[in-house]
């Protein structure tokens, strides 16, 4: 008995040995998660992009900004005129907060009404106001976090017990629920899911099941097959956004604000950009397991660097260029600006376009390593 299970065995090594697709996922996938997790997964996030408008003019609202982008919790990388542009880049995804410091912002130092307390002197209201993008949590906690901050030695109050406050503005979620920024997000993580591991097996089933040979007699030239596998996938994907999107609705009071035809023509960029994927894959791929496989090597990135479980701003600059790559990288941002700022496509253009160019691409791609013939 034992020779034959020995003899199985061997059997089983040398076959695996010489599927080197699934030789290379099981060296692969364990490193991959445990780079991801240990070192472009971070919760704490720093450096997020902010806007500024500085309607003081003064060396004090300069200190101001200097002190705030000390603590690297953020960069001003956009100075705004009003309080307006700096709503619509907010809205549009350009910056996750803006600082607001009043024209008055010298006069409020000095002349301010202050309330005496067994602590110390404090200001009764704020000296410079945030104004916030509440729809990401984490970003939004921590940019909160600097309402507090020390601000008197470095503004040079006059009283040096005196603590300056700033205001903080929650725009779109002002109650910090989790689930707002988690179900927008699950549309880009099921469709990834469902997409890919739909077209991904579509032309290798085909070999499997012996039906390449009947393609091979047919005119069908091999950018119609790649069409015709993908387009009735794309029914089903909105038949999932309808479903994620309304039991959200009903089940979490998932505000949607923005337009369902600017969220229609996201999803069909991107559920499109999904399949087309899936079609590289299955063309590249021997067995139905190994669609698998490479299926599953491609969740777990888009899962975890497309900023639907962590801040996109908290990863390393590497982690961030391999979750440009990603097509869901791109749709969270869509899906997320839509449902919950209201944002229209037009101000998510270069998203917008890079799931088309992705679209353009895979397609090329896989009409060009589909072969009609038998191997």
């Amino acid at each position: 008995m034992w020779l034959r299970i020995l003899a199985i065995l061997t059997k089983e090594l040398k076959q695996l040995s010489r599927d080197r697709m699934t030789f290379g996922m099981i060296v692969m996938i364990p490193l991959v998660q445990l780079m991801l997790f240990g070192y472009a997964i971070n919760t704490d996030a720093r450096h997020l992009p902010a806007g500024l408008v500085d309607m003081s003019g003064n060396s004090q609202g300069r200190a101001l900004v200097q002190a705030v982008s000390a603590t690297q919790v953020v960069d001003f990388v956009e100075h705004y005129q009003s309080i307006a542009q700096a709503e619509e880049a907010i809205t549009a995804g350009h910056v996750k907060a803006a600082l607001v410091i009043p024209a008055d912002f010298g006069a409020r130092l000095v002349t301010h009404p202050q309330a005496q307390t067994g602590k110390g002197t404090y200001f009764s209201r704020p000296v410079a106001q945030w104004l916030v993008d509440g729809s990401d949590t984490v970003v939004a906690s921590t940019i909160k976090s600097l309402r507090t901050m020390p601000l008197a030695e470095v503004l040079g109050l006059p009283v040096p017990e005196s603590t300056a406050t700033m205001e903080v503005v929650m725009y779109f979620n002002p109650e910090q629920r989790t689930v707002v920024n988690i179900v927008p997000g699950l549309l880009g993580v099921i469709l990834t899911m469902t997409m890919v591991l739909f077209t991904s097996a579509a032309i290798v089933r085909e070999r499997e099941q012996g039906n390449m040979e009947f393609l091979i007699t047919t005119p069908v030239k091999p950018l119609e097959l790649m069409l015709g596998k993908i387009l009735p996938y794309v029914l089903v994907g909105f038949v999932q956004v309808a479903i994620i999107l309304g039991a959200g609705k009903l089940l979490f009071a998932l505000p949607i604000r923005g337009g369902l035809d600017s969220l229609a023509l996201a999803a069909m960029l991107f559920i499109l950009a999904s399949l087309t994927l899936g079609l590289v894959i299955s063309t590249i791929a021997r067995t139905q397991l190994q669609a698998m496989q490479m299926t599953v090597f491609i969740l777990l990135p888009s899962i975890l660097l497309s900023g639907f479980m962590f801040p996109y701003e908290a990863m390393p600059v590497p982690a961030q260029w391999i979750a440009e790559a990603l097509p869901a990288t791109h749709f969270m941002r869509m899906s997320r600006a839509i449902i919950l700022r209201d944002a229209e496509v037009t101000q998510l253009g270069f998203d917008a376009l890079w799931l088309l160019g992705f679209c353009a691409l895979g397609l090329l791609v896989a009409t060009l390593k589909f072969n009609k013939r038998l191997d």
